[in-house]
């Protein structure tokens, strides 16, 4: 039974995790501490909220338990390191606290500020992503880890010694100078693109997606461009997170199920959100977009949960077939001015999203075109999940057969991943190979955690024998 305290703990924990980070480095520039600190104020609460009630102030309450925290450490350290009384200890922790300025002024957002922050160029570019997901998105390390694509005992080894290195190396834990956004700006896309991804990433939880993690990396973006503008990575990638972010009400149906995309009721589709989306991509073709070259990050392809096989489906408006038209002539189109490579990876995963938001219904949607679009993805990344996108594009395309071609070699590539063997399992199914298609999803049913995913392999494959 959940209890009062237990929403409220759920509730605080989404909006007030990365915040509470983020003042406690702008106070202290110690973010070991400031993770330590908030888990243990959050723990605290855990304990007394049951108890003595969930108070007005839930934020307040955290961030006074979790400052309270970062001074003890602090002053034990202190009084270790210098032997002097600690009274003299405590009287310095609270003027140095007192006298803290925020460096990061001129980026509003706190959230911004903090992933800025974690960006430093001189932390491991995979270091940066982890902890920025852990810091800003408050992600445990097991869900880092599958989004990364890395077994959780290495991940929890890399998150333990990169807040080491952070801790001892002196590196300035600040947003950097105004002139100096740009150079962190490929990462920060990075970590805003795997947010976004992580609550579409169905994990080990009873919660099948996080919608407010895609509504707060759009936010997060739509800020962005406001403080960098007309940059090609911010531009690209906000127009292929509206893209999928649009069909955010049709993924699951009413009894939480997951829904694919030629099930999906395309009239539920947010349109705003398709027409936004398709007129930033004619924006990047038709002028020229600045942007800075910048360090490149860590990058994988969202995936999305919903789309492992088949494309959009049902009724539309008639405007979509001048949106299809128009991403045509873009997908054939060469963007003017600078582009970082990242820039130019979301402009082809966007025109992608394109293809299925604008397709009227799903026999429409142009596979060979996506097939085409994935192959240039996959020359440019040389990722193994994108060429699982492009095997289920081929087949839609070109038949079950040529599809599983390209599934050759991706169990090695992908060993912990479970849509390989349920992308493999449908193809097998489509072929008429139902022997060879039980098998791989059984093998998928031995990799998927999330009960909402669990729930629909099962439902395949019983399916088989019907």
């Amino acid at each position: 039974m959940v209890t009062p305290a237990d929403t409220a703990l759920a509730d605080a924990w989404r909006d007030h995790w990365s915040r509470l980070i983020g003042l406690l480095i702008g106070q202290f520039a110690r973010p070991d501490l400031a993770e330590d600190a908030v888990s243990d104020a959050f723990e605290s609460a855990a304990r007394h909220w049951p108890a003595d009630g969930v108070p007005t102030n839930t934020g307040a309450w955290l961030l006074t338990a979790a400052r309270r925290r970062v001074l003890d450490r602090l002053r034990s350290e202190a009084v270790q390191r210098r032997k002097e009384p600690l009274m003299v200890v405590d009287d310095e922790m609270r003027a140095a606290a007192a006298a803290a300025v925020d460096p990061g002024a001129h980026v509003a957002d706190e959230q911004l500020r903090l992933i800025f922050a974690c960006c430093h160029p001189a932390i491991a570019p995979d270091d940066r992503v982890a902890l920025t997901l852990r810091f800003v998105v408050g992600l445990t390390t097991a869900e880092i880890g599958r989004l990364l694509l890395v077994q959780e005992s290495t991940m929890a080894a890399r998150m333990t010694r990169a807040k080491k290195r952070l801790a001892s190396s002196g590196i300035p834990f600040a947003t950097p100078a105004a002139a100096r956004l740009d150079e962190r700006l490929d990462v920060v896309a990075t970590v805003v693109y795997l947010a976004f991804t992580s609550g579409y990433h169905p994990g080990e939880g009873a919660v099948p997606l996080r919608v407010d993690l895609g509504d707060e990396a759009i936010r997060l973006l739509r800020v962005l461009d406001g403080l960098l503008p007309d940059r090609a990575v911010i531009r690209s990638l906000l127009a292929l997170l509206l893209l999928q972010h649009s069909r955010r009400d049709t993924r699951l149906d009413s009894a939480g199920a997951l829904v694919l995309l030629p099930d999906q009721d395309r009239s539920r589709w947010h349109r705003d959100e398709i027409t936004e989306g398709v007129a930033l991509l004619e924006s990047l073709t038709t002028r020229g977009t600045g942007s800075t070259p910048a360090a490149g990050g860590p990058t994988i392809p969202g995936s999305d949960p919903t789309s492992a096989v088949g494309g959009p489906t049902s009724s539309t408006a008639d405007a979509t077939s001048s949106m299809a038209d128009a991403t045509s002539s873009m997908a054939d189109a060469t963007p003017p001015g600078h582009q970082t490579r990242l820039a130019t990876e979301y402009r082809l995963q966007a025109l992608i999203a394109a293809e299925h938001a604008t397709a009227p219904t799903s026999a429409d949607t142009r596979w060979s075109v996506i097939a085409d679009l994935y192959a240039q993805l996959e020359a440019l990344t040389g990722s193994p999940v994108v060429r699982l996108a492009r095997a289920v594009a081929v087949s839609e395309a070109s038949g079950p057969e040529a599809g599983l071609q390209l599934l050759e070699g991706l169990d090695d590539a992908l060993p912990r991943h479970h849509r390989v063997p349920a992308v493999r399992a449908e193809l097998l199914t489509r072929a008429g190979h139902r022997t060879a298609a039980a098998d791989a999803y059984r093998a998928a049913l031995s990799l998927v955690t999330n009960p909402t995913e669990r729930t629909h392999l099962e439902s395949r494959l019983s399916a088989l024998d019907d």
